[in-house]
């Protein structure tokens, strides 16, 4: 079993496929890094690296990107990840765009369920944040990946003061109506200063505060303590605030690896990456890398302390 120095068992990865992404959202951080271009990670090599991350207690893999479904060979990739027996599940977050189109193949792979990033049911609002006209083709990839079991469907919603965040009440509807899972996202910045936080940020207490008020019950989950609020209608809405949250960051089970095969310990520090994919191509075997995967874990610290 995998342990940092806190204390916080490692059991979930989240795998960065590429940096590639046909969107251009406004509040993207590329998971908090910017990889090499070009430098992917193949097939084998993750089923490599994940079979030896399963030996040490991995057991649930996340794929994001960019935007994963721009890899060619992503079916592949999810059948060698699942035929691993020890991972429990292997979920993808996706901009939905080419989803239509993928969501049998990859439940037929291995692929247990979803997230979608639809930030807006308005096409004039969906373009503002996206930079692409493209909110027809997410619609449907939603109701692909329904239909084909990717289930939960979650939708993300990164909220956006002024721009989406009057849509609350139709995003309820909309997933009351598709049998999908809402969950509201805080803006993540590392400048709490910037001009762009400033403008763009919008707290979530008073969020969750109305929701809590009008819920049926609460369902406290194990990622992150993250609550679940299930209201009248029968939606669903999770609230992600990892802003200054301490709470957040104590129950962290999660480690990173990029696009470009380095191990990221944390989503807010781009300083202390630890490098699998060189080491593997030069034929290091299984022992060195678990040394490195270990190293990674070590080097984990809270962002947000108590």
């Amino acid at each position: 079993m995998l342990s940092d120095s806190f204390g916080r068992a490692i059991t979930n990865i989240r795998i960065s496929l590429t940096q590639s992404c046909n969107l251009n959202c406004l509040y993207c951080h590329r998971e908090g890094h910017i990889g090499e271009v070009g430098r992917e990670m193949s097939p084998t090599e993750l089923q490599r690296l994940m079979r030896i991350a399963a030996s040490l207690g991995i057991t649930r893999i996340k794929l994001t990107g960019g935007e994963p479904t721009l890899r060619g060979d992503l079916t592949e990739i999810v059948k060698r990840l699942a035929s691993i027996t020890s991972i429990d599940e292997i979920s993808m977050t996706t901009n939905g765009t080419l989803l239509a189109g993928l969501a049998t193949d990859l439940k037929r792979a291995g692929l247990n369920r979803v997230n979608v990033t639809m930030d807006s049911l308005k096409p004039d609002v969906y373009y503002r944040i996206t930079g692409h006209d493209s909110l027809d083709s997410v619609l449907r990839g939603i109701k692909a990946a329904v239909s084909a079991g990717l289930t939960p469907v979650k939708i993300n919603v990164v909220v956006l003061k002024s721009v989406n965040d009057s849509e609350l009440p139709d995003l309820i509807d909309f997933s009351s109506e598709e049998g999908v899972i809402l969950q509201l996202i805080e803006l993540v910045s590392r400048d709490d200063n910037s001009e762009f936080h400033r403008r763009y940020h919008c707290e979530l207490q008073p969020i969750e505060d109305q929701l809590r008020k009008s819920c049926v019950k609460i369902v406290d989950g194990a990622m992150h303590r993250r609550r679940k609020y299930v209201l009248p209608s029968g939606s669903e809405v999770e609230i992600v605030r990892p802003m200054h949250n301490t709470e957040f960051c104590s129950n962290c089970h999660r480690i990173r690896l990029t696009s470009d095969g380095k191990l990221k310990p944390c989503l807010m520090l781009d300083d202390n990456l630890v490098d699998v994919l060189t080491l593997m191509r030069r034929g290091v075997g299984d022992p060195e890398l678990i040394k490195l995967i270990r190293r990674a874990v070590a080097l984990r610290e809270p962002y947000y302390r108590k």
